[in-house]
């Protein structure tokens, strides 16, 4: 089994930093689509916090959402950036220190250094690649 099949396999709550409310954008279409695939999504944006998205409270960061998250009995298990390249070494950064397991970098999300880090911290990495394409590609959803 491979990284992307393992992570498609076992992750249940995914934390999507940078999703928007605007149903236009790409990170609000990718994760509805793995909501309705029986994923969990967290929002994670300063911009929304406090406000419902995709039926779920909005964060303002990781480690917010990641003590909600386990108040409920629950945990991060993957990160989904849908931030610039630049803003992805914080944001694996937070991943590690919350404990996920893996961090996904969306399209176009490429920094070596940040996934380097999260490999070297133990953590699962995928970079510049889409989940939903992945997830359709390989489960047929």
């Amino acid at each position: 089994m491979d990284l992307i099949d393992e992570i498609l396999d076992n992750v249940k709550t995914i934390a999507v930093v940078g999703l928007s409310d605007n149903p236009a954008r790409d990170s609000h279409g990718v994760s509805r689509y793995m909501q309705s695939q029986g994923y969990r999504i967290i929002p994670v944006n300063p911009a929304l916090n406090g406000a419902t998205v995709l039926g779920e409270p909005a964060f303002d960061d990781l480690a917010s959402a990641s003590a909600a998250a386990q108040a409920e009995g629950a945990a991060i298990d993957l990160v989904d950036v849908f931030r610039r390249s630049e803003f992805a070494g914080a944001v694996t950064d937070d991943a590690v220190t919350i404990g996920a397991r893996y961090v996904w970098m969306q399209d176009g999300v490429v920094d070596q250094a940040a996934a380097q880090s999260a490999q070297d911290a133990g953590l699962g990495v995928v970079m510049d690649d889409c989940i939903l394409r992945q997830h359709k590609r390989r489960r047929g959803g």
